[in-house]
């Protein structure tokens, strides 16, 4: 994809959602997933945008992820949840930062090893006291990997395993690290500095090892090479640009979230599809959806 993309994304479903988030692809029933954080809300729809279902949830959500088995695990305000979507249940799996009353949970993802990855963030944005979580299944609490981030985002993990990326969103910057079998991080260093417009959100990686970051207040998703050099963009007719998945039945179809929060009446008015699902057909394929091993 050249830098100056000609990919029109398309609005799949005009959701309206204050702080959309954490599209998931669920390749069995050919679904997208995403949630609503600030709306307090679980969505899905079917591939082509129809089929439309939606759930309450009981505080913010701040992302979803499967269960081997069937099943979600999601994150709410005070720690992990697996939810029914039979009933609209949310039973909790592990709580954490009970001396953290304003963090709440945000970004999430599973690695191969089907072990979940997910950050805390605080909730009024400016205090450092977000953490990135790995979490290996019940019967063993989640895992401090590192510390001192505001808004955590976009854990992802590259095709071989062995590098997990994470997001420093104030700080406009992505990490990499280097990831070992038994789920240990090293050698932090910079991946990405965002130096245009936005701040980097969630992302996810192709098959080719390229990272797609979206950004917050860009109007844009960039991509990147493994080394970190920008070699692509889609833009949106919408600027709050927070998270992709890649699904569909060649893992060529990008299901990109989007947000409201932030924007006054005038620049809504400006941007009616902001909040809204979109999707665009990308060259190479994305990552098989992995799911959470309890």
């Amino acid at each position: 994809m050249n830098a100056a993309s000609s990919v029109q994304p398309e609005c799949l479903w005009d959701v309206k959602a204050t702080l959309g988030e954490g599209a998931l692809w669920d390749a069995v029933r050919n679904q997208i997933w995403f949630v609503d954080i600030k709306g307090r809300h679980i969505h899905r729809c079917d591939a082509d945008g129809s089929n439309r279902q939606s759930w309450d949830a009981p505080s913010q959500v701040g992302f979803l992820a499967p269960i081997e088995g069937g099943g979600m695990v999601c994150g709410l305000e005070d720690g992990l949840y697996r939810f029914i979507e039979a009933d609209g249940a949310f039973i909790s799996l592990a709580r954490l930062e009970a001396d953290l009353p304003d963090n709440r949970f945000n970004d999430g993802h599973v690695d191969a090893a089907g072990r979940l990855w997910f950050g805390s963030m605080d909730n009024g944005e400016e205090q450092s006291t977000g953490v990135l979580y790995r979490f290996d299944g019940a019967g063993v609490a989640p895992t401090a990997a590192d510390s001192g981030y505001i808004i955590t985002n976009g854990p992802a993990v590259n095709p071989d395993g062995r590098t997990l990326y994470h997001t420093d969103t104030l700080d406009k910057t992505v990490y990499a690290f280097d990831l070992a079998q038994d789920g240990a991080l090293s050698n932090k260093r910079i991946f990405v500095s965002i130096n245009g417009g936005g701040h980097p959100d969630g992302m996810a990686v192709d098959a080719d090892g390229h990272v797609w970051i979206a950004l917050f207040g860009g109007w844009r998703i960039e991509r990147y090479d493994p080394q970190g050099r920008k070699v692509g963009e889609v833009r949106f007719p919408c600027a709050n640009i927070t998270k992709l998945a890649f699904g569909g039945d060649d893992l060529r179809t990008a299901y990109v979230t989007t947000a409201r929060k932030g924007l006054s009446e005038s620049e809504l008015a400006e941007q009616p599809l902001a909040g809204g699902l979109f999707t665009f057909r990308a060259e190479t394929p994305g990552l098989p959806q992995h799911a959470l091993r309890l």
